[in-house]
């Protein structure tokens, strides 16, 4: 009887790797990834007659238990029945993630037989040409945050006349409340390797690199792995699956710095430079890593790839909502009763996606807003819920997608504090490059303080500053820093005025 316990970050930090070690003395224990419902972990899952059942959450305290009620097929107060029929997972339009959670995430064989490596074969088939053809046809976008047609990026390098080309996947996944990339990385990594190999048969590139922050052991590991293992299945090497293609590529770790998310200074910090922002042009798409033409593209972007050439750039078109196209991993974290990864067609509103699917708040209070895009995406207050999940639907709204992070919080956020945060994080990850970014964070820190203490003169003055920096800014960090900012400060003026907090020097 086979048993699957994730080997996920998240569920290992709840007592995964003790769990499958209580259940590996009775079964076959394969470690898969997460199927995204993060409450529910450690979720252990058992095969009969070809349908996949639940337990969750196991702790470790419970696996002797569990054991039992699996090998007698017995009841269990953690059985959730059939996890494809949960409603998390029946709600869901899963391509990119398919796999993730179903199989071992280092066999080459579990995933051929679930559809993988046949989006490659398609490409190897119909040519470079083709191959950007249907990409750009499919209207997929980068899904890292700036929403920039991935189609157009590949035809810009493809037509780029260089001696070498390179593919850069960027996985330095640093939003707060971010983690597809993490999750697609140690339950699917074949799938990136597939979709990289693709860009760089469509662009005429041999070699290509996989950017990971360093606070992403597993995930490193599990990318280390698969390239060992698709090398050895001639998925990469002198000739892809026979074809006369070359392509090979290796994993980068990176530091940690929140900047080298942004393109030009991931190439710096990749060429062993530091981290910080190049100005444009020359575009990294003609000038990128070691000054030649580079694809520089998120985890789900080019995990996404494979299916667009398994199924046609029309059956993913046919997604979606305006000019976003396909689906979208949205991740759902803070004060939210179900958090987790779940994929879906862009055009599902705020409102099904925090209250229906994410159940509401952890709290049982009220939701006041939800930051959108990480650290420097706006906060949406409750009343804009019916906002449809889209790049112009919530850019109408002065919104960023960004990597599609949720967080949310209820009615007793205080929307000052956490505007502070936001120009705080930027003052702190500021590569230091361009003085709007670099001045203008830790200014915009100090005025946020003085409103805090009753001075709302300081009012005019931040909205002033965050004119400058959002326009003024080399980069997304210092540009985008002021939309959380000013997001609160409009949504939620009532947390601005009337301040009367204690200087922080004097409640030490």
């Amino acid at each position: 009887m086979r048993v699957w316990v994730p080997l996920d970050a998240a569920a290992r930090a709840l007592g995964a790797d003790e769990v499958a070690e209580a259940l590996s003395r009775e079964f076959t224990v394969t470690r898969n990834g997460t199927r995204g419902m993060v409450w529910l972990e450690p979720l252990v899952e058992v095969e009969r007659d070809g349908v996949r059942y639940g337990y969750g959450p196991v702790m470790p305290e419970d696996a002797a238990s569990v054991a039992g009620a699996i090998r007698t097929g017995s009841e269990h107060p953690l059985a959730l029945g059939p996890v494809e029929e949960l409603p998390w997972m029946k709600a869901q339009t899963r391509l990119t993630f398919a796999r993730v959670g179903v199989i071992d995430p280092l066999s080459v064989d579990e995933y051929e037989a679930h559809g993988g490596l046949a989006g490659l074969r398609r490409a190897i088939s119909v040519g470079p040409e083709k191959i950007v053809d249907e990409v750009t046809e499919s209207g997929l976008r980068g899904r890292g945050g700036a929403g920039f047609p991935t189609g157009i990026k590949w035809k810009t390098v493809a037509g780029a006349k260089a001696v070498r080309k390179y593919i850069v996947c960027n996985a330095d996944e640093g939003d707060s409340g971010s983690f597809a990339d993490r999750m697609l990385m140690e339950g699917d990594p074949l799938v990136l390797i597939e979709g990289m190999t693709i860009a760089g048969i469509a662009v005429g590139a041999v070699q290509g690199y996989v950017y990971i922050r360093s606070e992403y052991p597993d995930a490193i590991r599990l990318m280390q792995a698969a390239i060992v293992r698709a090398r050895q299945a001639g998925i990469l090497g002198q000739s892809v699956l026979g074809s006369g293609h070359a392509y090979d590529m290796e994993v980068r770790v990176g530091a940690g710095a929140y900047v080298c998310g942004e393109e030009t200074s991931l190439l710096n910090s990749l060429e062993g430079k530091r981290g910080i922002v190049r100005a444009k042009p020359p575009i990294p798409a003609l000038e990128g890593f070691l000054g030649r033409p580079t694809v520089v593209n998120n985890v789900i972007s080019l995990a996404s790839v494979p299916w667009i050439l398994t199924h046609g750039a029309a059956e993913y078109a046919r997604l979606g909502i305006g000019r976003s196209k396909g689906t979208i991993p949205v991740q759902l974290a803070g004060n939210v009763r179900y958090g987790g990864l779940f994929e879906v067609a862009f055009g599902m509103s705020l409102r099904q996606i925090i209250e229906e699917i994410g159940g509401g708040t952890a709290s049982g209070r009220p939701v006041k807003a939800a930051q959108v895009g990480g650290p420097l995406g706006s906060y949406i207050p409750h009343w804009n819920f019916d906002l449809p999940f889209g790049y112009e639907e919530l850019a109408s709204k002065e919104g960023l997608l960004g990597h599609a992070g949720i967080t949310v919080f209820d009615d007793t956020a205080d929307m000052l504090k956490l505007a502070r945060f936001a120009m705080e994080f930027c003052a702190v990850e500021s590569c230091g490059k361009c003085t709007p970014c670099r001045i203008g964070s830790i200014r915009g820190v100090e005025t946020i303080d003085r409103i805090a203490q009753g001075d709302e003169t300081g009012i005019a003055i931040l909205t002033d500053l965050c004119n400058t920096m959002k326009w003024g800014s080399l980069c997304a960090l210092g540009g985008f820093a002021p939309f959380p900012v000013m997001s609160a400060l409009t949504h939620f003026p009532e947390d601005f005025s009337g301040r009367r907090e204690p200087r922080r020097e004097a409640a030490e």
